[in-house]
């Protein structure tokens, strides 16, 4: 039985519990992570954090865990999750996705919604390469998406050593976030994300300048543009609109097999729940779908202290506790 969610008195608000969980100071209890680089195409690499259990066990499951847009393996909600699977004796990964967490160096390319293959590649390396039997996946926001890409590529192959995938509000249908992004009371939200990419792309010009232009790109004030002018072309999209339409997860959700916890809040300010039923996730027998009235963006800051005060990463452990041989 899944405990429900009940929010802090003061964060009923979508945009107050997404705000909060941006900023509130956290501290956390977990030791020193490993740093380790993971090839997932020639001449581009991921950096992880790597918390091992002694001796690194082999029969220990390992929890890899994916950031959203324009965060990195450093965020609350990585550190919060390290720090309730470790102690519950889970090894935890907390990538960074390509360019992220100050890792620009480690590719010449961006990186975008739709690189599903960087995962399956830690994946594999953790399976074949390492000999982990028990590995879980989990994302959080545009990480959502990816992993849930991942798990419907995989439909009904389902790899034995993947054991379970999580994700919270997942960015399943980015066009619809991309539009949610360009409404008045999102305006905050829309600034930061476009300043982070674009201060990223410029440091990705002056590394490699004969790859990317910043002259002639005309005005950009919104993801959509942004993904318009920079991410579709740069991966072969023929505009924001079509890349989106191809990187998707709702594409591919109905053919998830492997077992799935889907968490997202009916007032998150930019991922639609609209979005979810479209996309008849509640009909997948395979995924465990929760959406609380309340949560914002990533936040499900609840009433509660503990390690219930941060509700979905509770329950994102939970879940693959509940799914973990032995």
């Amino acid at each position: 039985m899944i405990p429900e969610f009940e929010p802090h008195p003061l964060l009923k608000n979508g945009h107050a519990m997404t705000i909060a969980a941006a900023l509130v100071p956290r501290k956390f209890k977990i030791q020193p992570a490993e740093a380790r680089r993971f090839k997932v195409e020639e001449g581009s690499f991921l950096l992880g954090h790597c918390h091992w259990q002694p001796r690194k066990r082999r029969d220990a499951p390992v929890l890899v865990l994916v950031h959203g847009l324009e965060g990195s393996s450093d965020s609350n909600y990585m550190r919060g999750i390290a720090e309730k699977a470790f102690h519950r004796g889970f090894h935890v990964v907390r990538l960074n996705q390509r360019n992220c967490g100050g890792t620009e160096a480690l590719t010449p390319t961006l990186y975008n919604s739709g690189m599903s293959g960087d995962y399956r590649a830690v994946f594999e390396e953790f399976s074949n390469g390492d000999g982990f039997e028990q590995i879980f996946l989990a994302g959080y926001s545009m990480g959502g998406n990816l992993v849930t890409k991942v798990a419907g590529e995989f439909g009904a192959s389902v790899p034995k050593a993947l054991r379970g995938v999580c994700a919270v509000c997942p960015a399943l249908d980015l066009a619809a976030c991309a539009d949610a992004l360009e409404r008045t009371e999102n305006y905050l939200y829309q600034r930061r994300f476009v300043s982070g990419l674009m201060e990223r792309y410029a440091r990705k010009q002056k590394m490699f300048p004969d790859r990317y232009r910043l002259n002639g790109l005309g005005p950009v004030r919104t993801v959509r543009q942004f993904d318009d002018v920079i991410t579709a072309p740069q991966f072969g999209y023929r505009d924001a609109q079509d890349y989106y339409e191809h990187v998707g997860a709702k594409r591919v959700a109905a053919q998830i097999r492997v077992p799935f916890l889907m968490i997202t809040a009916q007032d998150d300010p930019f991922v639609p729940y609209a979005s979810f039923v479209a996309a008849k996730i509640s009909g997948n027998p395979a995924i465990r779908f929760i959406a609380p009235l309340h949560g914002g963006h990533c936040g499900f800051i609840s009433k509660h202290f503990g390690p219930e005060r941060f509700w979905a990463e509770q329950r994102l452990v939970d879940f693959c506790q509940e799914h973990a041989a032995g």
